[in-house]
């Protein structure tokens, strides 16, 4: 018969109290709620604090980001210029010559063309909204409609238009549009520069950023980045590859249709496609709006032209130029543009797809693997 040894069973340790009275049994557990709550607002403040730093520097953030990803864009062209015998600083020096080159070239042939244009616009207003209201889309939408009411809408809205204060209240007036004009040039400054500075030291970035990586680690590290800079870099190059093709083609067409100040819109339509399917489509509607002034039938010719263009583009010159980047899918890049244009406007837009891309790389490369092994 098995007797029960009262002695041998574990008892619980006596439960901590909670307590302010320092006579009390149990232990005693002191609870520092000024030094927890001060700690915790510190905390606050400083991502408060943060947050806001970062919120300035925004515009600074963008620029190196872009400069960092035209640097890769333009490392391909190096190197096959190294691969020729130049040397690389001689190599960087040609691409850069080249850059600014092209750069100038566009300023010194677009704002003569502005100037132009805009002249012409502010004289000929009156005639200009005049034939609108006398064209034959204007007559076909009144019958839709009744009456003239599309008449006296262009007619209040082309007078509301010649007002100067109301263009200048709806432009933030001129002072507003010079601190734009000069903030682009200052921009554009500084992305070169930097631009110049990553290219030159990008192979020793490379080394740098691999030393924050473990040294069991580092070789794949090694060459996660270097696919990865290379598949940006492509991405780059294709991608203004296709602006340029777009940005021909449009001139071309735009002369001889007619369209107002042709190389204008051409330069909007290579600066539209270097975001992919949004870019296309937003360029080619606001070039067929302003093909408008010429005549309703420019108008059409253009939106025409553009809808074949854009079908031509996704189905044979992308595939073509792109097979060697990384591949984005489209729902991806149209998010990726919305929400980079949400950030940082249209040079949010332009940084969000190599961004994407560089994503997708981690994710097939490190992450995907990892997953595989457990």
């Amino acid at each position: 018969m098995w007797r029960r040894n009262r002695s041998s069973t574990l008892e619980p340790p006596p439960a901590a109290e909670v307590t302010a009275n320092a006579d009390s049994a149990g232990p005693e557990v002191k609870i520092h709620a000024f030094r927890i709550g001060f700690v915790g607002a510190l905390g606050v403040l400083l991502a408060i604090l943060l947050g806001g730093i970062v919120g300035q520097l925004g515009t600074v953030i963008l620029y190196v980001a872009l400069a960092l990803f035209l640097a890769l864009g333009l490392d391909p062209v190096v190197s096959w210029l190294q691969r020729r015998d130049i040397p690389r600083w001689l190599a960087i020096l040609l691409v850069f010559v080249v850059v600014i080159g092209v750069f100038v070239g566009l300023i010194a042939t677009l704002v003569p063309i502005v100037i132009e244009q805009t002249k012409i616009l502010i004289e000929d207003w009156d005639s200009i909204v005049e034939n609108i209201q006398n064209s034959d889309l204007v007559a076909w939408l009144n019958s839709l409609v009744g009456g003239d009411a599309i008449q006296q809408a262009i007619s209040a809205g082309g007078d509301w238009l010649a007002d100067p204060d109301n263009l200048g209240a709806l432009t933030g007036g001129i002072l507003a549009v010079g601190a734009g004009i000069a903030g682009g040039f200052t921009g554009a400054t500084i992305v070169l520069i930097l631009t110049l500075y990553f290219l030159a030291s990008l192979a020793s970035m490379k080394r740098y950023a691999g030393r924050f990586v473990p040294a069991s680690s580092r070789s794949g590290f090694r060459s996660v980045s270097e696919e990865i800079t290379g598949s940006v870099g492509r991405y780059v190059i294709g991608q203004l590859s296709l602006g340029a093709l777009n940005g021909v083609l449009s001139l071309i067409f735009l002369s001889i249709i007619g369209a107002p100040a042709p190389i204008l819109l051409a330069f909007i339509a290579f600066l539209a496609s270097l975001v992919p399917l949004v870019g296309t489509l937003t360029g080619a509607i606001i070039i067929s709006l302003v093909c408008l002034a010429a005549s309703p039938v420019t108008a059409l010719a253009a939106a025409i032209y553009y809808l074949i263009y854009m079908q031509v583009e996704a189905y044979v010159l992308s595939p073509r130029i792109m097979n060697r980047a990384v591949a984005v899918p489209g729902a991806l890049v149209v998010i990726a543009a919305v929400a980079g244009g949400t950030l940082g406007g249209v040079l949010g837009a332009l940084v969000a797809i190599p961004v994407a891309a560089s994503l997708i790389i981690i994710v097939e490369k490190v992450v995907f693997p990892r997953q595989d092994v457990r």
